[in-house]
């Protein structure tokens, strides 16, 4: 586990510190008391790093969440706490929030979680199954899911549409030769 491992150093120190910077407590606190409104644990819902990888890192919390999104999702959830069990679990885990409609960047890998090294990743995962979870009849966090807004065009419309200049190929107003970066070389 993660106590056991040598400490990062060098450009590896600097991105594991930008990685730890973004995580943001009380959207951790927010995301723990969420599940907890669901499946009645954990007990402590304090939002520091620590407290969210103890009640998070053998990954049979996870998997019962998802199982009251959808009976069955994980069938087999490992009580044990030997290492591969409970990455088993947080694998599962990860496997069922695709099927409920958790976008594949917003998931988490499974080392992020068991060995503590991007628990922003997983609060991000937990907030996006937030977000899908009025879709199950169960309380939603975060921002409201956006609805689909298909819009449909006529082929006239399609036609006059390709008429249009856009403004992304650039524009030479003012300027006659267009645009000028610095100056000239002088030789």
């Amino acid at each position: 586990m993660a106590e056991y491992r040598a400490g990062k150093a060098g450009i590896n120190a600097e991105a594991q510190a930008r990685i730890n910077s973004k995580y943001n407590n009380d959207i951790a606190h927010e995301t723990l008391e969420w599940i907890k409104s669901i499946t009645g644990e954990p007990q402590n819902t304090s939002g520091d790093v620590d407290n969210l990888y103890e009640v998070l890192k053998d990954g049979t919390l996870l998997c019962d969440l998802v199982n009251k999104f959808q009976e069955g999702s994980v069938k087999k959830i490992n009580k044990s706490t030997m290492a591969f069990k409970c990455m088993e679990n947080i694998n599962a885990f990860l496997e069922a929030v695709k099927k409920l409609g958790v976008p594949a960047q917003e998931t988490f890998q499974t080392i992020d979680l068991w060995e503590k090294q991007n628990l922003y990743s997983v609060v991000i995962c937990l907030q996006s199954l937030g977000r899908k979870a009025g879709n199950f009849g169960l309380p939603s966090i975060g921002p409201k899911e956006a609805e689909k807004n298909v819009r449909e065009f006529t082929e006239e419309q399609l036609k006059a549409g390709q008429n249009v200049i856009s403004l992304q190929y650039g524009t030479n107003k003012g300027q006659q030769t267009g645009i000028s970066f610095g100056n000239r070389r002088q030789m």
